[in-house]
């Protein structure tokens, strides 16, 4: 198995020292060619906006969105569940792969980031210690989303299948839960 990360923009690197403690296979991915490389796909926390300029000038986003169709398991932290989600803000979404809504920047800029310990009972994890940097807010989710965790009553982590995503950033913790979770989707 090959994970790749996306490394356009964003916190690409921080997931690597997690994958590495769970000897896992990784690719930063960077154009097209990349994409096709790989068996599952980390879209990292950064400038959702950002990202979205890139994928559209490197010729990715058909590609992505059709390994997302045909199955590819993909997890967005922050600025990729933005990039996930059908709708954001008022506007369509860009990858249209998670039947949610999302309201970006939802908690503030950067002063108003905080660490909330929020409870996962999927994963064993109770009082996690979860970041949220200018994260976005999970508006809705349809039928298919499998809320998995909250915080203050927003849904944090979401699952859709072979889909999840996070608002937070669990790579900037010393638990690689949220990986090893990942690469048994």
């Amino acid at each position: 198995m090959n994970v790749g990360l996306l490394g356009l923009q964003g916190a690409f690197l921080d997931h690597i020292r997690h994958l590495k403690t769970l000897n896992a296979d990784y690719t930063i991915v960077r154009d097209s060619k990349g994409l096709e490389k790989i068996d599952r796909l980390i879209i990292p926390g950064g400038e959702s906006t950002v990202m979205m300029k890139f994928l559209t000038l490197f010729h990715m986003t058909g590609l992505l969105q059709k390994r997302i169709d045909q199955g590819m398991p993909v997890w967005g932290i922050c600025a990729g569940s933005i990039l996930l989600a059908k709708k954001q803000d008022n506007k369509n979404g860009i990858l249209n792969a998670l039947e949610i809504k999302v309201q970006r920047n939802a908690y503030g800029r950067q002063a108003a980031s905080e660490q909330k310990n929020i409870d996962i009972p999927i994963l064993q994890r109770f009082d996690f210690p979860a970041l949220f940097i200018r994260a976005p807010r999970i508006v809705s989710c349809e039928n298919r989303v499998e809320v998995m965790a909250r915080s203050d009553n927003d849904p944090v982590f979401i699952r859709q299948e072979y889909i999840m995503a996070t608002t937070f950033h669990p790579e900037l913790t010393d638990d690689p839960v949220f990986h090893e979770y990942f690469l048994n989707l």
